[in-house]
């Protein structure tokens, strides 16, 4: 985008386009959040993205002119990636809510990761996974490595296998201090990798999966229904 360009007209385009998706949402995400410190451009000659250097985005002065529009600023950060202190700090000079992805947790920094619940914050959003990761179920049984396994086991203190895993990560997330709790129905359902929505940098197979009338059943219903009163969300 020609932020600079944008800036003289105040952001006109970019108020309209938030107006009219809070006529049809409560809350908006913005993805690739760290772009609005700073993205990498590519001349439009190139082939790939190798080629290319960081400019700097609008940072605050372009909340601070959503915040004149939209004074709750009901937004969401997706500040996932390769992310830099900076990029946190605009989250939170701002007060938006950060992605906690529970997939990510169980690597060798589990014990410091900022996806593990025991760092988490009131203000974030946990997810067992996004549209962009595999099923819970699908990620444990093929990209999950024994080391990986045993680090969900340990930290949950219990044995987890592959029909369990789904469940156990969902409660993990209920019971987090996070504010709010986002799971794939996919998760909900159980379902392995068939049923991933999108691979990133894929061409093919993305975007196909639907649930079917009948699968969500009133045994789930009255499972989420518990889910929820238990851990009070």
């Amino acid at each position: 985008f020609r932020w600079e360009v944008l800036r003289k007209q105040e952001y006109k385009w970019w108020i309209g386009r938030v107006r009219k998706n809070l006529e049809l949402y409560d809350v908006l995400r913005f993805d690739h959040f760290r772009a609005f410190l700073d993205y990498w451009e590519v001349p439009a000659a190139e082939s790939t993205a190798i080629h290319g250097e960081w400019k700097k985005g609008p940072g605050a002065a372009f909340f601070n002119a959503l915040k004149q529009e939209t004074p709750s600023l009901p937004f969401i950060a997706e500040d996932l990636g390769d992310v830099t202190q900076e990029v946190f700090d605009l989250r939170d000079q701002f007060q938006f809510p950060g992605m906690k992805i529970l997939q990510y947790a169980f690597d060798e920094q589990m014990a410091n990761s900022i996806f593990i619940p025991h760092h988490y914050t009131n203000n974030s959003i946990v997810y067992t996974g996004t549209h962009d990761n595999n099923t819970t179920r699908g990620w444990y049984r093929i990209e999950t490595s024994k080391e990986q396994r045993k680090r969900v086991e340990h930290y949950l203190g219990f044995r987890v296998k592959e029909k369990t895993v789904s469940e156990a990560l969902i409660r993990t997330a209920y019971r987090s201090v996070a504010k709010t709790v986002i799971i794939p129905m996919q998760d909900i359902l159980n379902l392995d990798e068939e049923a991933r929505m999108n691979t990133p940098s894929s061409l093919e197979g993305n975007w196909r999966w639907r649930m079917k009338s009948g699968q969500l059943n009133d045994v789930m219903e009255t499972r989420l229904r518990d889910w929820t009163k238990t851990y009070g969300r």
